[in-house]
């Protein structure tokens, strides 16, 4: 790749934004510390591949932090139903801008402003409001002015995603999903042995009968499978009824890392989906994509897409990650990896966890391999959410 190919790649993270069900309806993007002009960057990179395509039915949120040097024919090639432009709310305050963004509210695209602008939010023909609500929350006419949906952002616990969409929002980002409630995460000291064990079996690559045994044991997780295998996924032509039948379509080794991913799917108490298994599901499959472009070998694939499954399990179970490893029969890598970010597999979660510049370059991995591999995740992470 040249160095001008190259450049179109800056390192950028997408963050999902959710519903008050903890359903992922869009997709933002945000900058690392070194992308650059964020506005031209995320327009690069939807236009380098089939990106929205790739995010359906998710809408993006597009940073926009100059609208007055935006052109309507810089969004050639982007369909205004699947876009929403954000503005800061400092930006349109001047009548020139605000006539600039009513026209593209016209063209079909969303205008979202990031903050309060009052009147100048309406002049702009804006349908939204994304604000900082994690201490505090804006005006009621701010939120009534227009229709929705609003967008509360740096939600950091449930709690506050309740509160605020008391007070009106319907969209919701941060990292809430890291901090559940400790009443509703781990559920009782039986389940979560039980879940121990599963996992224990696991990854021993344990007899189908024992598996079984244990999957009736827990109606969630056997709900979830029989689901999953009936699914559009699978398209099969008889339905599934049995653990053994589900085991026989599904094989070995994906029965291994859909139950991986299933540990998270239990809905919580008040019949919410877990926030937790679309970011497992994004960290497993981004980690054994990374595997790929280094050319590792089938095994090392398995250990890299178990390490980002397990990487969220103390938060799913509110045990120390040392309990938990020390309960099950990990590869020392795996262990290395959770435990300290050591070794090759720990090196590439800290890169899926918060990407860097200077340590792609030192795992050997250029900005285009590293979005196209994060793209592929949050792709998989869309579909996983839709068929569990």
């Amino acid at each position: 790749m040249s160095a001008s190919e190259s450049s179109l790649f800056p390192l950028v993270a997408l963050q999902a934004v959710s519903n008050a069900h903890n359903e992922w309806v869009a997709l933002t993007i945000e900058p690392s510390e070194d992308a650059g002009d964020v506005w031209q960057s995320a327009l690069s990179l939807l236009k380098t591949s089939e990106v929205l395509e790739s995010f359906l039915p998710l809408d993006c949120i597009l940073n926009v932090p100059q609208p007055a040097q935006l052109e309507l024919s810089q969004l050639d090639g982007l369909p205004p139903n699947r876009v929403v432009l954000r503005v800061p709310a400092a930006a349109v305050a001047e009548v020139p801008v605000q006539k600039k963004l009513a026209g593209y509210t016209e063209a079909g695209y969303r205008i979202m402003i990031d903050g309060l602008a009052g009147m100048a939010a309406t002049l702009s023909g804006a349908k939204s409001l994304m604000y900082d609500a994690s201490t505090s929350l804006p005006p009621v006419l701010a939120l009534i002015g227009q229709p929705g949906p609003h967008l509360a952002s740096n939600m950091q616990s449930e709690q506050r995603i309740a509160e605020c969409a008391k007070a009106g929002f319907s969209w919701f980002s941060g990292d809430f999903a890291l901090h559940p409630p400790r009443d509703l995460n781990a559920n009782d000291g039986t389940s979560r042995k039980r879940l121990l064990a599963l996992l224990g079996l696991l990854a021993r690559d344990a007899d189908s009968r024992e598996l079984e045994v244990l999957l009736k044991q827990d109606p969630a997780l056997s709900y979830h499978l029989l689901k999953l295998v009936n699914s559009a996924a699978f398209a099969l032509s008889s339905p599934i009824h049995s653990f053994g039948q589900a085991i026989n379509v599904l094989g070995r080794r994906q029965l291994q890392r859909w139950l991986q991913l299933l540990l998270y799917a239990r809905q919580q108490d008040d019949g919410k989906a877990n926030p937790l298994l679309p970011l497992a599901a994004v960290r497993a499959a981004q980690m054994e994509a990374l595997g790929k472009a280094l050319d590792w070998e089938r095994d090392q694939l398995d250990m890299a897409f178990v390490t980002g499954v397990f990487s969220l399990l103390d938060v799913l179970l509110d045990m120390p990650m040392t309990e938990i490893v020390a309960a099950l029969s990990l590869d020392l890598d795996v262990v290395m990896a959770l435990l300290d970010r050591g070794g090759a597999l720990g090196e590439l979660l800290k890169l899926v966890e918060r990407p860097d510049r200077a340590a792609l370059e030192q795992a050997g991995i250029d900005p285009a391999t590293y979005w196209a591999t994060q793209l592929q995740a949050y792709q998989w992470a869309i579909q996983v959410s839709r068929n569990i």
